[in-house]
């Protein structure tokens, strides 16, 4: 962490504690983006055009940019406090897949199964993009937004005075609300990324039974099973100390004035954009258009919901909640340059579950579904395989060929 970007944290902390909204809102809406998969203090690259011309590009990018545009049925599941859950089904396309096989007189066609995808924290849905055109067709697939994100309701019983905080346990109860609304007969894969892989923990934790019954394989993308508070996000110990210190408290109060803030946001787009460029993505050369993609997705996040969920990262821990999946294909997948939920996280998740697949994937970032779609897919296209899902020889589309993988196994 730079001098400058440490004074940054420290200011805003201040003004925080001071009441200076006006000032707390520029300066603190940088740290809010910490939690949002990039992380305050950090020396941004200096931009070399005016602002004018770089909103001009932003919204020329919004405008061409393909991605997030894929659409299925949509459906509402209702979770156990009353939030309506957001969710789109797609179907499998006979024209796509495999031959219809013959079906015997007087036997019911066995349910499909269905592929559950799980985003990360600040995100939604879309941030399957590449995924999900890869294996349209071939799979049942279900895609959700889980609470306060996306098109999903904010959060019933976060809401008002007596609000409880969100915890992963929740998350996971939501998923389960998912599954039975969406896809409540046949086998199931479950894959999710980041704060959507502890969410398949907390499931695995609450409904071992259901696991063993109806789950056939799991993806674990650039995620932790605990000891998060221990992630030092690439800043020296100094920089690392300070955001632990004044972040929580800063969160909380930036939470409680969320309309002011928003403006700060707007107003410092720039800065946002170098920093979750920065804890989201690796590799120098990524495309400006799937950076923006993911800049939107981080930006729709209300500054509360940030500082709602924060909390709940700390106090997550699902190593004992692990051993569920056990005897199934299990894949654990991350960037080797996550700093957000780094690969150490995703070994330690292998170690506990000696038969799983663990890939590293070069010069990877925390978003790797999006900065490395072919590699993601390539072995989200095996797993599903191994479950049965798709038929070996299956052609998953354009990000499913191996062609210039850049995933290595784990060691």
């Amino acid at each position: 962490m730079s001098e400058t970007s440490t004074g940054e944290v420290a200011e805003a902390a201040a003004a925080v504690a001071t009441g200076n909204w006006r000032r707390a809102g520029i300066a603190g809406a940088a740290i809010g983006v910490v939690a949002a998969g990039a992380a305050a203090g950090v020396a941004l690259e200096r931009l070399t055009v005016g602002r004018g011309m770089r909103k001009k590009a932003r919204l020329a990018l919004d405008a061409a940019g393909p991605y997030g545009s894929l659409r299925g049925v949509p459906g509402t599941a209702v979770a156990d406090d009353g939030t309506e859950l957001y969710y789109e089904v797609e179907e499998v396309d006979p024209e796509v897949a495999a031959p219809r096989r013959r079906r015997m007189f007087g036997r019911k066609t066995p349910a499909p199964v269905t592929v559950v995808f799980s985003h990360g924290y600040c995100l939604n849905q879309d941030s399957w993009h590449f995924q999900r055109a890869a294996l349209r067709g071939l799979v049942r697939a279900v895609y959700w937004d889980q609470r306060s994100h996306g098109r999903s309701a904010r959060g019933a019983a976060q809401a008002g005075p007596d609000g409880v905080p969100v915890s992963i346990d929740q998350l996971g109860r939501d998923l389960k609300a998912v599954i039975d609304a969406a896809a409540p007969e046949g086998p199931l894969v479950l894959v999710g990324h980041s704060m959507g892989g502890m969410t398949m923990m907390a499931l695995g934790a609450h409904y071992p039974e259901f696991v063993r019954e109806r789950v056939a394989a799991i993806a674990l993308i650039g995620t932790s099973s605990g000891k998060l508070g221990e992630v030092s996000y690439g800043l020296p110990v100094a920089g690392v100390n300070v955001v632990r210190r004044v972040l929580p408290g800063v969160l909380r109060a930036l939470g409680s004035q969320a309309e002011l803030v928003e403006r700060g946001r707007r107003a410092t787009a720039d800065l946002f954009a170098g920093l979750i460029k920065r804890y989201s993505f690796s590799s120098r050369d990524v495309d400006p258009a799937i950076a923006r993609f993911a800049e939107r997705m981080i930006e729709s996040t209300p500054i509360d919901v940030v500082a709602e969920f924060y909390p709940a990262f700390a106090e997550h821990d699902k190593s004992e909640a692990l051993v569920v999946f056990e005897g199934m294909p299990v894949l654990v997948l991350a960037g080797d340059k996550d700093l957000v939920t780094p690969g150490t996280h995703s070994e330690a998740i292998a170690d506990l579950m000696p038969e799983a697949e663990l890939v590293i994937v070069p010069d990877g970032g925390h978003l790797v579904m999006l900065e490395h779609p072919e590699a993601v897919t390539d072995r989200l296209a095996d797993l599903l395989a191994r479950a049965g899902a798709v038929p070996a020889a299956a052609n998953v589309g354009t990000y499913g060929s191996t062609a210039g993988s850049t995933a290595q196994p784990g060691g």
